[in-house]
């Protein structure tokens, strides 16, 4: 059975943001207003935290890409009161946009705080409409939404696999954070497949998940520097 997962190498990570923005590129996005994002009501599937270290002059930062980290043990999908949230066969956690009543549970239960209400209708200029993705629904006001690994290119993948009678490969289906990444910090594939590079990078000294005691059992690890 596939398990899809992700590693990324902190000392790869610049903290360019091309992982964000790409993000909100692929997965139609909208940016919100200043005056909604003081008052918390931004959204970005793909968050990079910048953690500063040591004392001014000196001081260095360490960079955290942080996406959804589709748990195998979901604190999100327990605590959902209509079943909108939900896991998959392959541990993708996704979302029913239709089903939502936006009563936002799922949000407080995430110890990585990584899903977002929709606050508002988005909209956009009639010139920026043409570059949305049409692969990719845009969510309606009211509704939590949240990173889903680019799920819409796993189908693609599939269909095409599909047509060539064979398996999905590694290269098939990469998320658009992790295609984009200028240095490769960013890796993804089969946790559970030993030809997917991802699992023997999971499997490094390096290799750790955020608030792993709290036992959700995160997709996402992450390879800690060595500086």
């Amino acid at each position: 059975m596939t398990r899809w997962g992700m590693v990324i190498d902190l000392d790869r990570c610049t903290g360019c943001a091309a992982c964000e923005v790409a993000c909100k590129s692929e997965n139609n996005i909208p940016t919100v207003s200043p005056e909604q994002a003081e008052m918390g009501r931004g959204m970005s599937w793909m968050r990079v935290i910048a953690e500063v270290r040591g004392e001014f002059p000196a001081t260095t930062a360490q960079f955290y890409p942080r996406p959804c980290m589709h748990c195998d043990n979901p604190p999100c999908i327990r605590v959902c009161p209509v079943q909108a949230t939900y896991i998959n066969d392959e541990g993708l956690v996704g979302q029913i946009y239709a089903r939502c009543i936006g009563c936002r549970y799922c949000g407080n239960a995430c110890p990585y705080t990584v899903k977002y209400f929709n606050w508002y209708g988005p909209e956009w200029p009639d010139s920026e409409r043409r570059y949305l993705n049409p692969d990719v629904s845009v969510r309606p006001r009211g509704v939590m939404e949240k990173c889903t690994f680019c799920h819409h290119r796993l189908q693609k993948a599939r269909e095409n696999a599909r047509a060539e009678e064979r398996e999905v490969l590694e290269e098939d289906y990469q998320p658009a954070c992790a295609e984009i990444c200028p240095t490769g910090a960013i890796t993804f594939g089969d946790l559970d497949n030993r030809n997917h590079r991802v699992a023997a990078l999971k499997d490094d000294p390096r290799a750790m998940r955020l608030l792993e005691d709290l036992g959700t059992q995160p997709k996402v690890y992450y390879l800690t520097s060595r500086r």
